[in-house]
């Protein structure tokens, strides 16, 4: 089967490659290749054939790749989405006498870290490989954990879990996301769908926690690996700068951006919403673990709708549907059945937001780049995972309580967020409602 490249008229549209004549121009928009930086038709044509000529999306090497991946995400992500039981557990029995918004330091820091090192981890994972970088950062991660467990002052809790250890969660998920668009491209959104799925005393609890995701981390680290070899280059300005050059990127960027202060409101603040509307203390507690039961269904069928339908789509449709229900259900339910089912639709919904992010970078993004650029996006993302608790606070603080106003914010950003991320799929596609994008 002959395989002919159409040139996209849209100014700023990747290329789009028809594997069949009658095929719509922008079916493929999921691995359609971006336009490369490099002007030598040799390198284009190589990072062409890299992109989708001889993408396995599947055979055991690749579905290896999915099972490492899937355990380097169970100890990263799946960590990271537990913060809210530590941030309870710190403020109640370890540091009783600190203020909420001390305690808030330690969860906010860890997301900061972990995400806004993006664009330094992925630089690393696109000039060495997955490997390397997976195993360097395994350890930080273990030994920050570890050193928690152990840990019994404020300052020591704070650089154990909220420096050391992201730093750690960084390296190992960010060059999972990075390495999978080189060994899937049809079945692309399944293989996120499934890597993102994965999420006795305090200082026990901690070090079992530690020795099960150092196994774990050992399967990552010996499963997870390139497909295609790096290349190393030095680092330039023009490197550092290609993407905010792309208009496709920079709008997808403020739109993530915005998307991402909307989302970690619900998640940071459902626990104590629902303690002032009325909820019992041995209910509230079980929220958290019920909005991440929701999200790992979130994760698993958002990749397949990605599949299906496209990852913009996909992406565009369940951040908006998040939007919909913070503002149609969570603002006026008071009753727990309203706010548990809340909790469960939200979860389900926001999945999407963290398994397609790479995803929404792969078709537009240079091949050798990727980790780089994706990386962009969880760097202004950790902005807002740092200060959206103590906007949350300040909002809650200037309406005396209430949480009307803040769930306005949380609703507003996120639909908002999800229009603009519309702009960039409206550039890949035009104004072609039905495009798989």
């Amino acid at each position: 089967m002959s395989i002919s490249v159409v040139r996209s008229p849209i100014q700023g549209a990747p290329d789009t490659h028809a594997i069949e004549p009658g095929h719509s121009r922008f079916k493929e928009c999921l691995s359609a290749t971006p336009p490369s930086r490099r002007t030598t038709p040799d390198s284009q044509a190589d990072d062409r054939d890299d992109r989708d000529d001889s993408v396995p999306d599947g055979g055991t090497a690749a579905w290896l790749i999915v099972v490492g991946g899937w355990c380097a995400m169970f100890s990263s992500y799946g960590w990271l989405h537990s913060i809210g039981v530590f941030q309870n557990y710190y403020q109640n029995v370890m540091f009783p006498g600190y203020p909420a918004s001390t305690i808030a330091w330690i969860p906010s820091f860890e997301v900061f870290f972990m995400l806004a090192l993006g664009p330094i981890v992925g630089r690393l994972s696109d000039t060495f490989g997955p490997r390397a970088v997976i195993i360097g950062g395994s350890f930080f991660h273990i030994f920050g954990v570890m050193m928690a467990s152990i840990s019994t002052k404020y300052y020591q809790i704070l650089l154990a879990q909220g420096v050391c250890s992201p730093i750690g969660l960084c390296a190992i998920a960010q060059p999972v996301l990075s390495v999978m668009p080189s060994w899937f491209n049809k079945r692309r959104g399944l293989a996120y769908g499934i890597i993102s799925s994965s999420g006795v005393g305090f200082g026990w609890a901690m070090r079992i926690t530690a020795f099960m995701m150092l196994l774990f981390l050992i399967v990552a680290g010996l499963t997870v690996r390139e497909r295609v070899p790096p290349r190393p280059e030095v680092l330039n300005r023009e490197v550092l700068l290609h993407p905010f050059r792309d208009v496709n990127m920079v709008v997808l960027l403020v739109g993530g951006t915005l998307l991402s202060f909307g989302v970690w409101c619900p998640s940071n603040y459902i626990v104590t919403s629902s303690l002032a509307e009325g909820m019992q203390t041995n209910l509230s507690q079980y929220l958290v673990s019920i909005q991440n039961a929701g999200s790992l269904l979130g994760r698993f069928f958002s990749g397949i709708f990605a599949d299906k339908f496209g990852p913009y789509n996909s992406f565009i449709f369940l951040t908006a549907c998040c939007g919909i229900l913070v503002l149609a259900l969570w603002m006026p339910g008071t009753s727990n059945s309203a706010i548990i089912v809340f909790d469960i639709l939200f979860g389900i919904t926001s999945g999407a937001y963290y398994t397609l992010v790479v995803a929404l970078v792969a078709p537009i993004a240079p091949p050798q780049e990727i980790g780089y650029w994706a990386g962009l996006n969880f760097f202004f993302a950790s902005i807002a995972g740092l200060v959206t608790g103590s906007i949350g606070g300040a909002i809650l603080a200037h309406d005396d309580g209430s949480y009307w106003g803040m769930k306005v914010y949380s609703g507003v950003l996120l639909l908002v967020g999800s229009v603009i991320v519309l702009g960039t799929r409206l550039r890949l596609t035009g104004l072609v409602l039905c495009a798989k994008c």
